[in-house]
């Protein structure tokens, strides 16, 4: 496949993180893997890299905005940073012995967007045709109170080790996880979200740079389609129905991780 066609389907996909918040990961890194043909320890440590910088951009702009919860940034970030440099020093070692590291990647890749993509799938269509419902609620956590702070150490070290592991998730279960413990307003959430990817997404980009798989000729490409598609995205967000966009997504998303998980 022409590499020259990366930026094309980088934008779309970008139009599609804009529209819908969901992660660039679920849909970058498989499309490295099945279009480009690319193999999933450069596939995965390109996207990293290339996530980046839309959410340093997106992070900068909450920042001044002041629409986020720094407490929790803070907290969340701790941890997430570790778990993902730990995440990294796992495939230090997986690179290091005798497993085929791409064919298990290819496998926890699969794993991840079927956990993420099952959850948010659930969430949307329990708020959809179960609207009154009333599932147990999940102690909210305190980021002043020494329990809260280890709590969202804990939550932000699990969640970063598997996005150094395999890119996913540093937008869909952070924004879950903001939205069940935090219970912050829409607004707080996303800045929220996006500047702790941002901080968490530096870290384990320089990790995965340690690695020697990032290829920039994959990363600039993606740069150059993903970053004006969001901007786009964003701005068809406002008149475009959400709910319907986002199921079509989400099944093609179940798909995908099933083809990841097992694949022919």
């Amino acid at each position: 496949m022409d590499y020259l066609l990366l930026p094309v389907f980088s934008f779309f996909i970008g139009i599609i993180v804009g529209l819908t918040g969901i992660g660039g990961a679920s849909l970058i890194t498989p499309m490295l893997i099945f279009i480009f043909q690319v193999p999933p320890s450069i596939a995965i440590s390109s996207d990293v890299v290339a996530a980046t910088l839309m959410k340093v951009v997106g992070g900068v702009k909450h920042w001044q905005q002041k629409t986020l919860d720094i407490e929790i940034v803070k907290w969340l970030a701790m941890g997430s940073v570790s778990g993902s440099l730990l995440g990294v020093a796992v495939l230090h070692q997986l690179r290091n012995s005798n497993l085929n590291i791409d064919n298990f990647l290819l496998r926890l890749l699969g794993v991840m967007i079927l956990i993420v993509t099952f959850t948010a799938l659930i969430q949307m269509l329990l708020v959809k045709f179960f609207p009154k419902v009333n599932l147990p609620e999940l102690p909210t956590l305190n980021v002043k109170t020494n329990q809260g702070r280890f709590l969202t150490l804990l939550i932000g070290a699990l969640l970063g080790f598997s996005v150094g592991m395999t890119s996913v998730s540093s937008g869909s279960m952070f924004a879950l996880v903001l939205m069940v413990f935090f219970r912050l307003d829409a607004r707080k959430l996303v800045g929220t979200d996006i500047t702790q990817a941002a901080i968490l997404l530096i870290f384990t980009s320089l990790g995965h740079l340690t690695l020697g798989t990032v290829n920039w000729g994959l990363v600039i490409p993606i740069w150059i389609g993903s970053v004006p598609g969001v901007i786009i995205g964003a701005k068809l967000c406002e008149i475009t129905p959400q709910r319907p966009l986002k199921l079509i997504i989400y099944s093609i998303l179940m798909m995908v991780s099933w083809k990841l998980v097992l694949p022919a």
